[in-house]
């Protein structure tokens, strides 16, 4: 089935999303202007949230204030970054000062704790105009919100940065802020065909999101210059979270690197994966091989099946610590408001409750297993790649009544639940086209290698090819 959003089909080569760093250039010289810009981020939002749904608020009157303040920076040299003036979208987990955040829960309807996310007094530092709040899956959790898939209605955008990934998709803003836990951050991505970046874990400040041990924040972006801009900025006024260094690198987009070698990780995600999504990724790694690359598998280093095996059953694992972590905070918001929560995080509070102490100890090993292994594979290549999600996006069109909840409605994150797991960083690169849907593929390093795989991210996106593959 072809795509049926505003946007149509998708095609890697052709498709050209939103970039502020392509416009911003023209603001010192008043030949265009952050208001200018602003103002037709407001009018793509108008003609198409009513149908991709993707903000929860919106601060049209605000933005505009702060537009005209950064035309008249930029008018004098005085801008205060290179992301001065940019419309960025917030997911609504994080909190901002001038906007409720009810984090996708109806218990959380009216929730105005009038601060700031670090990462959002960052931003504003920076001159980046807050634009609104984008829609979360529940408590970032499974619960889906109302967002669409640009490229088809019908289809969800993942989740649960669902609004942030859609957002982006749809030219309403050139970034937007996500979060991840399993897979939150690419895999929406890959749904979408956007740039990401789940960063090295701590690597930016969560503010008072501190509460799960493997939750990430990270930018969509529209390019990859703007994915690095926006995280830099970030880093070099909040450092990371207490305990790690944050992310480091240079203050612009780095330069294309060559990987020589990548190896290639099957995940949990392989074995189920629909034919024509196998067919465009060994498609792609072929195209790197032409290029003079050499692609490792499992079958090639006992190193690389190791960490295989070590990680053959990360969903399981990702999901028994993120849930046992949470299920304090969930258990009182269901005390207090039952009604105000979704049957998916009742059962996933179930499950949590369900644990003992000894059963998350015996999860935190197996996490450092899958760690050591991970770095045993440093030597082998420069970087490893996957799919950033399952194939195209799921069609999700709400559940059924009587029948039993989909367990997976803003999509599978099979492909993330490994990475996830080690803390690496990982840039979703969009690169394949399936039954006219995007399919992202993801680049991931060891810990604190952000700006190397930004920087082969953007030799692959430069120098190999993108594959299209039409429905079987």
């Amino acid at each position: 089935m072809q795509g049926s959003g505003a946007l149509g089909s998708y095609d890697p080569e052709q498709f050209q999303g939103l970039c502020f760093h392509q416009i911003s250039g023209k603001f010192a010289d008043g030949s265009d202007s952050p208001r200018a810009f602003l103002e037709r981020c407001l009018d793509t939002i108008a003609a198409s949230e009513p149908t991709v749904q993707a903000f929860v608020s919106l601060q049209e009157t605000a933005a505009r204030a702060a537009a005209d303040a950064s035309t008249a920076r930029w008018q004098a040299g005085q801008q205060l970054s290179a992301i001065d003036g940019m419309p960025i979208g917030i997911k609504d987990l994080l909190e901002t000062k001038d906007m409720p955040t009810e984090m996708g829960c109806e218990a959380y309807r009216g929730n105005f704790p009038k601060n700031d996310n670090a990462m959002v007094w960052a931003l504003r530092q920076a001159g980046a105009i807050i634009l609104g709040k984008t829609v979360t899956a529940e408590l970032g959790g499974s619960h889906p919100g109302p967002t669409t898939n640009p490229f088809d209605v019908s289809r969800t955008p993942g989740g649960s940065s669902s609004g942030s990934a859609a957002a982006v998709a749809a030219k309403m803003v050139p970034a937007a802020i996500g979060s991840q836990v399993g897979g939150s951050i690419i895999r929406p991505a890959g749904y979408c065909g956007n740039f990401a970046l789940k960063p090295s874990q701590g690597g930016l400040h969560r503010g008072e999101r501190q509460t799960t041990s493997m939750s990430t924040h990270g930018p969509h972006a529209a390019s990859l210059e703007d994915m690095w801009q926006v995280a830099i900025e970030i880093a070099s006024r909040i450092g990371g979270d207490p305990g790690y260094p944050g992310l480091t690198g240079p203050m612009t987009p780095p330069p294309p690197i060559r990987p020589e070698k990548l190896i290639f990780i099957e995940t949990e995600g392989w074995a189920t994966l629909d034919p024509q999504s196998k067919t465009a990724l060994e498609t792609l790694l072929t195209h790197f091989e032409q290029a003079g690359g050499q692609v490792l598998r499992r079958v090639d280093h006992a190193a690389i099946e190791a960490f295989e095996q070590a990680t053959s059953n990360a969903k399981q694992v990702a999901n028994a610590i993120t849930a046992f972590e949470n299920r304090w905070n969930h258990r009182n918001l269901v005390d207090r408001d039952a009604a105000g929560v979704s049957a998916r995080l009742k059962q996933t509070l179930a499950a949590a409750e369900a644990m003992t102490p000894a059963d998350y100890q015996n999860c935190l090993q197996q996490r450092a297993r899958a760690r050591d292994c991970f770095a045993a594979c440093a030597p082998l290549a420069d970087a490893m790649i996957t799919l950033s999600c399952p194939g195209p996006a799921p069609v999700w069109l709400g559940d059924v009544p009587g029948q039993p909840l989909a367990p997976r409605p803003t999509g599978d994150p099979l492909f993330n639940f490994a990475t996830s797991l080690t803390g690496a960083p990982c840039v979703s690169v969009p690169m394949l086209a399936v039954d006219g849907m995007p399919v992202g593929v993801q680049l991931i390093g060891q810990v604190n290698e952000d700006a190397r795989m930004t920087a082969m991210a953007a030799w692959l996106h430069q120098n190999i090819a993108p594959v299209r593959v039409a429905a079987a």
